[in-house]
């Protein structure tokens, strides 16, 4: 893998690969209002796409701001179904294959092949290894403040220049990155901002797997596990990655940052983890509960279809599949199996 991006864009502007990015960004919402309008057009919405990334006169539009209240209140800012095109093109054809491969093995947001269950037994399988080892151990968990709005898009650009030699390619990175007013936080709800705060926290993954030498190290966004064979080295990496972040990416940790004796186990990935079991949160279990009683009202007011509230059972179902949850599913559910 090339250590620098260089004359890639143009090659990369085609019909074919933004149809590919259409068809992904629509997956599982098809029956959106926006979604069908740019589909009885489609051919000329991408060709227009097609010819404003060439030109290099693509404007990324407005945003629609809305608040969401699970699992906390958190500001999401939509973007226009057409930018989400663009969105989707760019990770697939600049960060994914440029940027993922550089990434450590255990980052795991927005990575194919890895994601919240693979991360939650990844540390299962980590403190079993720690206990046979070091017999007691200790957890580091740390989370960092409000994450999302203090990136500082100054420093995330000086990260992604380092490899972005592409003019073309860095028009449109500013373009994407400048979208928001102010220097500091990406929109929640971009699929750019999800690949570029794991750009920005590759940063401290490599500090720390490199210069702690943290050999269990395991990051989902901006929630991190660290496993240490004793008290004094759990509060010097704490120490260390606290001075890191607040020197090299202006970020601090959150009141939630502890650390743990081993037979406490730790919460990661919306799971309670400890050597023989993976357990789920009952935040979790009392957010569907509230959801499910939600989705039955709008659905009568028709404010939700079907398909919606289906795809989210199904979602919640494959996540505490892979927990301790038959009796769980069983009482909510009614299902086997």
């Amino acid at each position: 893998m090339p250590k620098t991006i260089r004359n890639v864009y143009d090659d990369a502007v085609s019909f074919e690969k933004l149809l590919k990015a259409h068809k992904k960004a629509r997956r599982g919402k098809r029956e959106k209002r926006e979604i069908i309008i740019f589909e009885l057009n489609l051919e000329n919405e991408l060709l227009r796409i097609e010819k404003e990334l060439k030109k290099g006169i693509y404007k990324h539009g407005k945003y629609k701001e809305f608040k969401i209240y699970e699992p906390k209140e958190r500001i999401i800012k939509a973007s226009s179904y057409s930018d989400r095109v663009v969105h989707g093109w760019y990770v697939e054809n600049f960060i994914k294959p440029y940027f993922v491969p550089q990434f450590i093995t255990t980052s795991y947001a927005g990575i194919e092949n890895r994601g919240m269950h693979k991360a939650s037994k990844d540390v299962q399988k980590a403190m079993k290894t720690a206990k046979n080892i070091w017999k007691n151990y200790y957890i580091v968990k740390m989370d960092v403040t409000k994450y999302f709005q203090n990136i500082d898009k100054r420093i995330l650009w000086d990260i992604l220049k380092k490899k972005i030699k592409d003019r073309k390619l860095l028009w449109l990175t500013r373009e994407i990155l400048l979208s928001t007013e102010g220097m500091k936080g990406l929109p929640l709800g971009n699929y750019t901002s999800q690949m570029f705060a794991n750009i920005y926290l590759n940063e401290l993954d490599q500090h720390a797997k490199h210069n702690l030498k943290c050999k269990y190290y395991f990051r989902y966004m901006d929630d991190i596990v660290i496993l240490c064979e004793n008290k004094k080295v759990a509060q010097k990496v704490l120490n260390e990655i606290t001075i890191f972040l607040e020197e090299n990416l202006k970020l601090t940790l959150n009141s939630k940052t502890k650390i743990f004796k081993d037979i406490q186990g730790v919460n990661f990935c919306g799971y309670k983890i400890n050597e023989e079991r993976l357990k789920i949160r009952n935040t979790s279990k009392y957010r569907m509960k509230r959801k499910l009683k939600g989705y039955t009202k709008e659905l009568k007011k028709g404010k939700i279809a079907l398909p919606e509230i289906q795809r989210s059972i199904a979602g919640w179902l494959g996540y505490v599949k892979h927990a301790d949850s038959y009796g769980l599913r069983k009482s909510m559910f009614y299902i086997e199996g």
